[in-house]
């Protein structure tokens, strides 16, 4: 089962070959948590173009041309589908598995493999849940114990 998760910070460093990401799961009723509640979370690393794409994102920034992420997002809406949900599905020797989960005019649901900074930066563009199988949250998080 998947769990609702949130994108809870980006760390950016441009000095680095690396930036973070970590997702924290959402409180049970949707609403934000009350201090001391035990929420999990886990960081992601991901590469300096797509932590700067996620930020530009959050923070409401346009860019004149179209980015990657953008294309991809023109493309699937150009096919008549839409961008549901994304789901980071796996992690295998510390590296993480997404799909974004596109919804076509038919009603059929693809799970299309994508990188999660990938995919995290287009549905951040697109305000489409994140969700994260429980198999992975429950190996991430134990990874930080």
């Amino acid at each position: 089962m998947a769990v609702m998760m949130e994108l809870s910070r980006i760390l950016i460093r441009e000095l680095n070959d690396y930036q973070i990401i970590e997702l924290r799961e959402v409180a049970p009723d949707g609403d934000e948590a009350e201090d001391g509640e035990d929420r999990r979370s886990f960081p992601i690393v991901i590469g300096l173009p797509e932590a700067q794409a996620i930020e530009r994102r959050l923070k409401g920034f346009e860019v004149k041309r179209p980015q990657t992420h953008d294309l991809l997002a023109n493309i699937v809406r150009e096919l008549g589908a839409e961008l549901e949900s994304i789901t980071i599905n796996d992690l295998s020797d510390q590296t993480f598995f997404a799909s974004l989960d596109v919804r076509k005019e038919d009603g059929e649901l693809l799970h299309i493999d994508s990188r999660p900074s990938d995919a995290i930066a287009l549905g951040v563009a697109h305000g489409v849940p994140i969700y994260v199988e429980e198999h992975v949250l429950d190996s991430a998080t134990q990874d930080l114990q």
